[in-house]
């Protein structure tokens, strides 16, 4: 059975204090930061830059799990500080080039996922094998926080557990309790979790990540 790795999404968390809010979730168990970049053109919304990268790099003790949600990521990786151990998703569609930005990553020793959105198939990362450390499936369209589910996304984790026995399946996109689950069953190790669990302000940070490591 493989473990749970937890990676809360800072977007959800309290930005006004986030140095305080970094803090605390490392105390409450969190694996991985999970830091969601977005340029406003890949997807329809604004969120965490180069300089909120660095400053929660300052404050973090643990790795980064950096998902960019930005067109052509394979001109703009240095604008990042991207260190080994770091986990750094890049989208098949926002680029015609994925391969080169995959590589990139992985010269600075950091581990490269290719992120899918819920209408593209799993089939998409096959030819990329021999690049990838793994894939993260969206089960929400990317941008926004407090979604529900697409209908079909959830079957995805299956095919790409199938397609990457021994890599890192990454699952973004309404993280409840439920659906963890789900997710675990089929074949997720590693969640991004959000307003819909971690930071729904029905639990602590510890009994909630707890909860969610403990997904059976």
């Amino acid at each position: 059975m493989r473990n749970i790795i937890i990676s809360p999404s800072l977007m959800c968390a309290d930005l006004l204090d986030l140095g305080r809010e970094i803090k605390a979730l490392e105390e409450a168990g969190a694996d991985y930061h999970h830091i969601d970049v977005m340029d406003g053109v890949f997807v329809p919304n604004l969120q965490l830059g180069t300089a909120n990268v660095a400053a929660i790099r300052r404050a973090a003790s643990i790795p980064l799990d950096i998902h960019l949600m930005i067109t052509d990521p394979e001109n703009k990786l240095g604008w990042f500080d991207i260190r080994e151990g770091d986990f750094v998703s890049v989208h098949y569609e926002s680029t015609p080039r994925p391969e080169k930005a995959l590589l990139q990553i992985k010269d600075k020793k950091a581990k490269a996922l290719l992120a899918i959105n819920p209408e593209t198939p799993v089939s998409v990362c096959e030819r990329f094998s021999g690049i990838i450390d793994g894939v993260l499936v969206m089960t929400v369209h990317p941008g926004h926080a407090g979604q529900k589910l697409v209908s079909g996304a959830l079957e995805k984790i299956g095919e790409a557990r199938k397609m990457f026995n021994e890599a890192v399946v990454e699952v973004d996109g309404n993280v409840s309790y439920e659906n963890a689950k789900i997710m675990k069953e089929k074949g997720a190790d590693m969640l991004v979790c959000g307003s819909s669990s971690v930071f729904n302000g029905i639990y602590g940070y510890k009994e909630s990540i707890k909860k969610l490591k403990g997904a059976k």
